[in-house]
């Protein structure tokens, strides 16, 4: 028994088998192999793209560049969080009750790219969505605002 609770891939997987239900919540939902290489791959695009404007630890700065740390924006709304890495963001946003209104410039990532950063970003630094893996497919899903 011991064994078999080893080859599960977490408290997901055994919600799965045990209700036999898979809702899209769960589904996105990893805690293996799978996310922890996505995670690592994305902490390396963070460091050469993101970390500049905000910061290694992604505190930010006040007024001029918005936190991803324990950042409500990114709980809000997954696909604005995509979309603003995906094509940058110009426009005015409130993050942790903050107005921040300047320009992102698009980073130039491909989809696979976007969602290995977002997986760095929304499983670290005490953002809410530990264990949720955002894929390549939900990226590319995600459009420009026309």
């Amino acid at each position: 028994m011991k064994s078999l609770l080893m080859l599960l891939s977490g408290i997901t997987f055994c919600v799965v088998v045990s209700t036999g239900a898979i809702t899209t919540e769960v589904a996105s939902q990893h805690s293996g192999d799978e996310l922890k290489e996505s995670i690592a791959r994305g902490e390396e695009i963070y460091g050469s793209y993101c970390s500049s404007c905000h910061m290694a630890d992604g505190s930010g700065v006040t007024g001029t560049f918005p936190p991803l740390a324990k950042s409500d924006y990114l709980s809000k709304s997954t696909e604005n969080a995509i979309k603003a890495v995906k094509y940058g963001l110009q426009g005015s946003i409130v993050v942790n009750e903050v107005e921040y209104d300047s320009m992102m410039p698009e980073p130039g990532l491909e989809d696979n790219q976007v969602a290995d950063v977002m997986n760095y970003i929304t499983n670290t630094w005490e953002n809410t969505s530990k264990g949720k893996m955002i894929t390549t497919e939900m990226v590319t899903k995600v459009k420009a605002d026309e």
